[in-house]
């Protein structure tokens, strides 16, 4: 993913907005867990957190990773347990590779027709 810092972005002190920085990652690993884990799973976004480090100047980067034994891993929790929650945390890195803010998303998953978590 990445995100410029112009018109739409920036602030009143020229750096990009804290919801535009938010608004960037926030539903990337959702979408990416329905696509990959397929219809019969329910997915949603269940907490999320970001901390500000230093302000977004230029152009941010972030990059979402699931790898397969991921995958299995939320399968297999969902089949023992019936739902799981997984962590996910992202950062937002601009080109010299400092880190303008991290992000954790909290993710609920389930089987359909299984109750929701509280």
């Amino acid at each position: 993913m990445r995100l410029p810092l112009n018109w739409r972005t920036r602030n009143y002190v020229g750096t990009i907005f804290g919801g535009s920085l938010y608004g960037s990652v926030d539903p990337i690993y959702m979408i990416m867990l329905i696509k990959l884990l397929g219809p019969a799973y329910v997915v949603w976004d269940k907490s999320a957190s970001i901390r500000f480090r230093r302000p977004g100047r230029n152009t941010l980067r972030a990059t979402f990773r699931l790898e397969p034994a991921e995958l299995d891993a939320i399968r297999g929790i969902v089949a023992r347990d019936g739902r799981a929650e997984r962590s996910y945390t992202v950062d937002l890195i601009d080109a010299a590779g400092d880190v303008a803010a991290s992000c954790e998303k909290v993710i609920s998953i389930r089987m359909k027709g299984s109750p929701p978590s509280g």
